[in-house]
């Protein structure tokens, strides 16, 4: 049994702000939160209304494309469910936990799992044992993840099936798991009810679908996950992969990149990922201005997904002769000088 009590604190590099921008950076909004939640899901909502409207009007072909275009999209709910689980992008508390529930559901994903496991992994980002959320090297696990997800994911579709019927069933399973919701816990029981939940208001949505004979409707919504998810994944798999793990220093184990506003919106601005990690509670809206501020402290970073992930093939190329090898980012000297600021700071 591995141990996942870590007897201190990791001390992270943090890069200083200018005076006065802290506060100012992790002031929250509702008019912002709402603008970035309800303008995704409004995304969402007419890619799938294109759907239903083409399948009764236009070509099948036309229909399938814009199925995917859905699937695009959806993909990149659990984004959405990543942010809102950080409580930060409303001001009101409330509006936070209503719309991690929605979003949680529409993408069939246990945020009260997500949540626990997620707190674990900015607080010890890439330190084994500690961190099971990522584990490096990952670089073959993302290529055949994208190949399997990329159009449609047929065989993520058992396991996945499979996974939450066991947690909804009550049987919590392996060392992560237990350890993060141990036997007769408050936090085990709202996982495990979170998750019977779901499944319960997806059977009723398909019951219902079936009743009023509107076969697409799972389709757009049960079973969006699993298909045209490439952008998504190739989005998120630029967090981490190939970089440096036990260490504490966020500009040496997370990666940052800039791409357009359209991207940056869909993505929930995750492309700030070194930002994000440092200061995990500055909401997603500001990550721009954050990184702006702090860029001159930062490693090169890269413009656009394929820029990216041209880096990204080069450090897998040397990993496939050196599996052991974990790129270095290039951190400018002057914050090898700085004195680090304590977690949380």
């Amino acid at each position: 049994m591995a141990d996942f009590t870590s007897p201190n604190a990791i001390t992270w590099y943090r890069c200083p702000l200018p005076k006065g921008e802290f506060k100012k950076l992790h002031e929250r909004s509702d008019f912002l939160g709402g603008l970035q939640t309800i303008g995704y899901l409004a995304v969402l909502v007419c890619t799938g209304g294109s759907v239903l409207y083409s399948a009764g009007h236009w070509p099948w072909w036309a229909t399938v494309l814009l199925l995917l275009l859905h699937g695009m999209m959806y993909a990149y709910l659990v984004n959405a469910v990543h942010e809102l689980c950080h409580g930060t992008v409303f001001r009101t508390k409330l509006l936070n936990e209503i719309f991690v529930r929605v979003t949680s559901f529409l993408c069939m994903s246990n945020y009260i799992g997500f949540q626990t496991s997620h707190a674990r992994h900015h607080r010890y980002t890439l330190h084994q044992p500690d961190d099971q959320e990522v584990k490096l090297p990952v670089a073959k696990v993302l290529v055949r993840h994208f190949i399997q997800t990329g159009i449609v994911n047929p065989m993520g579709l058992w396991p996945w099936l499979k996974g939450n019927a066991r947690v909804a069933c009550g049987r919590i399973e392996g060392e992560w798991e237990t350890m993060l919701f141990p036997p007769g816990s408050e936090e085990r029981r709202e996982f495990i009810n979170w998750q019977r939940t779901m499944i319960a208001g997806h059977m009723v949505l398909i019951l219902t679908s079936i009743y009023f004979h509107l076969w697409l409707l799972p389709v757009l919504v049960t079973l969006g996950p699993f298909y045209g998810g490439w952008l998504q994944s190739m989005a998120n798999g630029t967090q981490h992969v190939g970089l440096q793990d036990d260490v504490s220093d966020f500009r040496l184990c997370c990666r940052t990149f800039t791409c357009n506003p359209i991207i940056q919106f869909l993505y929930w601005h995750m492309n700030y990922h070194i930002e994000h990690h440092m200061f995990a509670a500055v909401p997603c809206y500001r990550l721009g201005r954050l990184h702006r501020l702090i860029k001159h402290d930062l490693p090169p970073c890269p413009h656009g997904m394929i820029a990216t992930w041209k880096e990204i093939a080069a450090i897998q190329k040397i990993q496939e002769t050196d599996p052991t090898y974990e790129h270095v980012a290039l951190i400018p000297q002057r914050a090898n000088e700085g004195a680090a600021l304590p977690q949380g700071a």
